[in-house]
């Protein structure tokens, strides 16, 4: 007897094929990725254990390597955006009760925060306004405090615009027994970055930013210090798809299968890191802070107050003060519906009171700036 199925087709969709608008991405993230990039990417996909695929893996982990200024051999992308490789960080050196210190000056410092409490961290805090960093001295009072495991800083904070100076830092936590471990989610390509030198134990990144790659391929590096402490625990990485000992098994010599990886993203991303590369790092440099200076005095021409002081400011994302009785968030509607370009507002403490505008990556080009300012103007002034 055939039995017959109700089929519920309320959902079902009847829909064309995919069309989205070309927008100019100029907000905190994601950033136009290059035409290589998107055209690497639509390349057709192998095996995630294909020798072709292990031979780009490896090349993936070289080039990080290089971007980070790193000779770390626990390098990889972490399949997911950029709070998976954040997660991934905090999962792996972190145990029940370690003490965990975490400078808040911004909306990334206390994900920071809730992440580490969430793998059972004796977490503390030290803060600052948002827009303003910690010195060393600072610092230095805070680790004879605390005696913290790990010391957790974000070098490019995407909320404010500011750049934390990391010279001295790695150091400082030797000097206390500490793990230094690093955002550069908005740092790393487009701000100079030496992660040997200034002493990171521990850093992630993201794609769609410096990188100016899509999102969901994330950069993950675990010095030697932060290796002998995960190996040293006495309980078991709490998030399992995260744990570096196993993905360090498919992305190291063994090839153990580990997960799916999303294979067109890697590709995006090796093509990607091919064009950094083949750039200079110390260029691209170069290249964020030239175009980021003509961003800012094009602002200023243009009245307008920039939030972080000028020795600190990130070259690759710029948080622009809302002038008093200037309704922001219609501003950033108007760019993005009439002109197609995206800017971001602000975050927690800042909600309301800043724009924050990325040059990153592809997007940090003399004509990205030139394209927003002229419809910038246009838009206050019809306002």
């Amino acid at each position: 007897m055939t039995q017959t199925l109700s089929i519920d087709s309320n959902e079902r969709l009847q829909l064309s094929p995919l069309t989205v608008p070309s927008r100019l991405l100029l907000g905190p993230g994601p950033s136009n990725a290059h035409p290589a990039v998107l055209q690497a990417m639509n390349t057709p996909p192998v095996g995630h254990l294909d020798p072709a695929f292990l031979v780009l893996m490896d090349e993936i982990q070289s080039l990080l390597r290089y971007v980070w200024q790193t000779k770390n051999q626990w390098t990889i992308a972490v399949s997911g955006t950029g709070s998976a490789a954040m997660e991934g960080a905090i999962a792996n050196v972190t145990e029940p009760g370690d003490v965990v210190l975490v400078g808040v000056a911004g909306y990334f410092g206390n994900r920071l925060v809730d992440m580490a409490s969430r793998y059972g961290a004796d977490v503390r805090t030290i803060t600052k306004p948002w827009g303003q960093v910690f010195s060393l001295d600072e610092l230095r009072t805070a680790l004879e405090t605390h005696r913290p495991a790990i010391l957790a800083l974000v070098h490019a904070e995407t909320s404010t615009g500011a750049r934390q100076p990391l010279e001295g830092v790695g150091d400082l936590c030797r000097e206390f027994g500490t793990l230094l471990l690093v955002d550069t989610v908005t740092s790393l390509g487009g701000a100079p970055f030496l992660l040997d030198a200034w002493g990171v134990d521990i850093a992630y990144s993201c794609s769609q930013k410096g990188l100016g790659c899509p999102p969901g391929a994330s950069p993950l590096t675990l010095g030697s210090r932060a290796v002998e402490k995960l190996q040293r625990r006495s309980t078991k990485v709490a998030n399992w798809y995260l744990d570096m000992t196993l993905l360090s098994k498919y992305w190291g010599e063994e090839r153990t299968y580990h997960h799916t990886a999303p294979i067109n993203l890697y590709y995006a991303l090796r093509e990607a890191l091919r064009l950094l590369a083949q750039e200079g790092i110390e260029n691209s440099w170069q290249r964020h802070q030239k175009n980021v200076e003509y961003l800012w005095q094009r602002l200023e021409d243009l009245g307008l107050s920039l939030h972080v002081e000028k020795q600190f400011r990130l070259p690759t994302l710029t948080t622009v003060r809302i002038p008093e009785g200037v309704d922001g968030k219609a501003v950033a509607r108007q760019l993005l519906n009439e002109h197609n370009i995206e800017v971001g507002g602000g975050l927690g403490e800042l909600a309301g009171q800043v724009w924050r505008i990325g040059l990153m990556g592809f997007n940090s080009r003399k004509e990205s700036v030139d394209r927003l300012l002229e419809a910038l103007q246009q838009v206050l002034h019809k306002g």
